[in-house]
C-alpha cells in the first residue's frame, strides 16, 4: 500500500467531517481537480482507509437518551464462551458497542436505552442472560464530555 501524502490526508478530513460532500465540494477544498479528487477517493476506499459513509443520528431524538458502560466478567474464558458471547452480543440491538478487553474483566459494553427502566429489563434479559457472564459492573453517563469518531489523520 502506498504511504498518504497530504492531499490525502485532506480529503480524509474532509470526508471524516462532512460524508455528504460531491466531488466538486471535495475538489475544491482539497484544492484539486474533481478527476483526480475522484481517483483519490476511489483508491482510498479500495485500499481500505474509506470503509463507508453514514449519517450520525440523534439518540435523544430517538428516545435512546441513556447511554451505558458495562464491564462484563465470564465465568470461563475459553473460545466457545467467547465465541458465544460474542454472536449473543451482535444480536442486540441496544448494544452499540462491545470490546474484549484486556484487565480486570473480559468485555466493555456500550448501550444506549430510553431510559433505566429499559437499562433493568436489559441487564436482566440480554446481559445477564448472556452464556457464561458471572458479573457486571455498570456505569451510566451522566455527561457526554467528548463524544467522536474522528481520527486523527
Amino acid at each position: 500500500m502506498r504511504e498518504l501524502d497530504r492531499l490525502d490526508r485532506k480529503i480524509l478530513r474532509a470526508l471524516q467531517k462532512e460524508g455528504r460532500l460531491s466531488n466538486i465540494e471535495l475538489a475544491e477544498r482539497v484544492n484539486l481537480s474533481p478527476t483526480a479528487t475522484a481517483e483519490r477517493v476511489k483508491r482510498l476506499t479500495r485500499d481500505g482507509y474509506i470503509t463507508g459513509y453514514m449519517a450520525v443520528l440523534s439518540p435523544e431524538k430517538l428516545g435512546r437518551s441513556l447511554l451505558v458502560f458495562i464491564q462484563v466478567k465470564l465465568d470461563r474464558t475459553t473460545p466457545d464462551i467467547f465465541d458465544s458471547f460474542a454472536d449473543a452480543v451482535r444480536r442486540s440491538d441496544d448494544v452499540i458497542e462491545c470490546h474484549m478487553v484486556a484487565g480486570g474483566f473480559d468485555y466493555l459494553v456500550k448501550a444506549r436505552l430510553a431510559g433505566m427502566d429499559d437499562y433493568r429489563h436489559f441487564l436482566t434479559d440480554v446481559i445477564l442472560s448472556l452464556p457464561g457472564v458471572r458479573e457486571t459492573h455498570t456505569y451510566a453517563v451522566m455527561e457526554e464530555v467528548k463524544s467522536t469518531s474522528l481520527l486523527p489523520v
